[in-house]
């Protein structure tokens, strides 16, 4: 991820370009790098060490949306609908 892309989805999710705190800029930016990680591993099947950091994101992921959805389940359905999380 380059860093005007990373600057594109802070300024999406976020208040500001600073603004890299909120739960909803945390969670674009993981599925940022889940979706570029998914497409690495259609070419590089034997990659097993960054298969393990994918399964970690997606915890680290999954940990934001059930905090997001005991804070506000409003805001947590607008990013699983924004980011078409779920299938």
């Amino acid at each position: 991820m380059t860093k005007e892309e990373k600057l594109e989805i802070v300024k999406k999710y976020g208040k500001d370009e600073k603004d890299s705190g909120k739960p909803e800029v945390q969670i674009a930016l993981i599925t940022k790098r889940i979706n570029d990680l998914t497409s690495h591993f259609d070419v590089h099947k034997k990659d097993h060490h960054s298969r393990r950091g994918l399964m970690m994101m997606v915890g680290k992921r999954r940990r934001l949306l059930d905090y997001l959805t005991k804070v506000d389940i409003a805001r947590y359905r607008a990013i699983i609908k924004d980011l078409n999380i779920r299938k």
